[in-house]
């Protein structure tokens, strides 16, 4: 845990001389420059310091658990951080307003602790508005919050990186305050000091609240990503947070991928399912009452598109081979949030001929019990209920069969089987995008202006369009999982694929132009799901433009 720690503090140091703390560095000045009295201005400046790690750390690693259970806004404790931003700004520039802002921490104690008591509330408003560098303890710390599977580990990582961080920020605090110190003019001008931190105050709280700070932040080069890789991308790092994460904890993990049946050993049970589709009464299975049977687990969800590929062979495998002892259980794990609605699930199954049963796993139970990372994935169990096979994405579909029928004579050698299936294998062998998430939460190939979280933003297009990546012009509206159309909403990308997918919601109709290719109008309506974009039976490449009415929901772009 130590050399853990290490890399968190470390990471957070990083951050913390890195382009993303511009917009707090006036703040903190402010917060060590004013007031007259050097004792309570460095009083100030720790407490600051201090409310900010406090407030960074809660709000990061339970701060969209408790909102969502008081089912309260995702932004209430940024624009709350704002709110204190501003009416400290205002608080020095009105004397009278700065007295009650003072005035419980001078009940508390008497006049002594009162800047340093307004300095930890300042602190805990610049916590909540603070948005550092995403990198890989960032990302694990975020994960393990948006679980809720937070532990004493994860607690002190989130510590030691919002301390790393602000340990910059100290310095530059105390160096405002030893700078008036060593300053007769600015001593001898504290009234107009104070009046001038007012005003920063108030100028940034606007500047953070309608993300003027962006365009600086952009214009700056990245100058502490290489120095960034090489601490957090190390493989001590990657595995620590490996485990961290829970990722790769189980025996199944390391269950290896072969031609060959394998003994990976006895399956986890389904566990924390919200919901069973198609079975008598949509009642539970269980592995224990399906001992004797040999069962394949497939993991998906319905929007994606890989799995949707996969969905017809596993269908043709239940409907041929239940009557000689094979079970199969889809086990749904949600990717979106409308994916966790079952009525929806029990649409899309419906639409897409999923006849087996389906387990509903709303919470990731099961997935966490499988210690799972993918959609689709297969575990095939043979009759004694261990793990012989697994499988991840698509493809390899006759091998597949091939072990589900040698499990089935072992089962029962005196069974006739029929002939295998012979559906087409429409897994792409070809080089195309990788899947294209378009929410902030996943969104890896934006290409031009960062995206700015839950809030209408105008975007432009870039000179040019990188092959792979995508890119937002007009009105947007991005939010964790999807990016939702305003005025003059357009997006483009650079792909190569036979066919391009997306998934839609929302209302609204969705103009589509790709290279090469006739232009064409998707009317949209209804639960998001997924449209065809592009299909074509050579592999193309070249620029897709949409052009998008406002309200219209984008999820992501998949291929074949």
């Amino acid at each position: 845990m130590i050399g853990l720690l290490v890399v968190g503090v470390v990471a957070g140091v990083i951050t913390g001389i890195s382009p993303c703390i511009l917009p707090v560095l006036p703040v903190v000045l402010v917060a060590g420059a004013t007031g007259t009295d050097p004792k309570a201005r460095r009083r100030r400046s720790v407490a600051v310091v201090v409310g900010l790690v406090v407030s960074f750390s809660v709000l990061t690693l339970a701060g969209s658990a408790l909102l969502s259970a008081l089912g309260l806004p995702q932004d209430l404790l940024r624009n709350l951080g704002l709110v204190v931003l501003g009416l400290f700004g205002l608080g020095l520039l009105v004397p009278a307003v700065g007295r009650a802002l003072e005035r419980p921490f001078l009940r508390l104690r008497g006049p002594q602790p009162r800047a340093g008591g307004s300095g930890f509330v300042l602190g805990l408003g610049l916590g909540a508005v603070f948005v550092p560098c995403a990198g890989p303890v960032l990302a694990a710390i975020s994960a393990i919050g948006s679980s809720h599977h937070v532990g004493i580990t994860g607690v002190l990582l989130t510590l030691a990186f919002a301390t790393g961080a602000a340990v910059p920020l100290l310095a530059v605090a105390l160096a405002g305050d030893a700078l008036v110190d060593r300053t007769k003019a600015l001593r001898e001008r504290a009234g107009a000091l104070r009046i001038g931190g007012g005003v920063v105050l108030i100028l940034m709280t606007l500047a953070i609240a309608f993300n003027v700070t962006d365009g600086l932040q952009r214009a700056v080069p990245g100058y502490t990503t290489a120095l960034q890789s090489h601490v957090e991308s190390t493989a001590f790092a990657k595995k620590q947070l490996q485990d961290l994460t829970g990722n790769g904890a189980s025996p199944l993990a390391s269950c290896p991928t072969s031609d060959a049946l394998v003994d990976c050993g006895p399956a986890p049970t389904f566990r924390g399912i919200t919901a069973w589709l198609n079975t008598p009464g949509d009642k539970p299975l269980t592995l224990e009452g399906l001992r004797g049977k040999v069962v394949l687990v497939d993991f998906w969800t319905y929007s994606c598109i890989n799995c949707q590929r996969t969905l017809p062979h596993v269908e043709a495998w239940y409907q041929r081979y239940r009557a000689d002892g094979l079970v199969v259980v889809g086990v749904h794990t949600p990717e979106f949030a409308f994916e966790h609605v079952v009525s929806n699930v029990a649409a899309a199954a419906s639409q897409l001929q999923v006849r087996y049963p389906i387990a509903v796993d709303d919470d990731y139970g099961t997935w966490d019990a499988y210690d799972n990372q993918y959609w689709p994935a297969e575990y095939l169990i043979d009759a004694s209920g261990r793990v012989r096979h697994v499988h991840f994405a698509e493809g390899d579909y006759s091998e597949t069969e091939s072990l589900i029928r040698q499990l089935l004579v072992d089962a029962d050698p005196k069974v006739h089987l029929p002939p295998p299936s012979d559906l087409p294998d429409l897994t792409p062998d070809e080089p195309t995008n990788p899947e294209t998430y378009l929410g902030y939460e996943r969104e890896q190939y934006l290409q031009g202006s960062p995206p700015i979280p839950n809030s209408p933003a105008s975007y432009g297009f870039p000179a040019t369009l990188q092959p792979g990546a995508f890119a937002l012009s007009g009105t947007w509206t991005v939010g964790a999982q999807e990016a939702t159309a305003g005025a003059g909403a357009r997006l483009e990308l650079g792909f190569q694929a036979d066919d391009v997918y997306l998934v839609i919601g929302g209302s609204g109709t969705v103009d589509v132009t790709a290279t090469g290719l006739p232009a064409k109008m998707l009317a949209v309506s209804g639960i998001p799901r997924l449209y065809t974009l592009v299909a074509s039976r050579t592999l193309r490449s070249g620029v897709l433009t949409l052009t998008l009415s406002p309200g219209v929901e984008v999820y992501d772009f998949t291929f074949g």
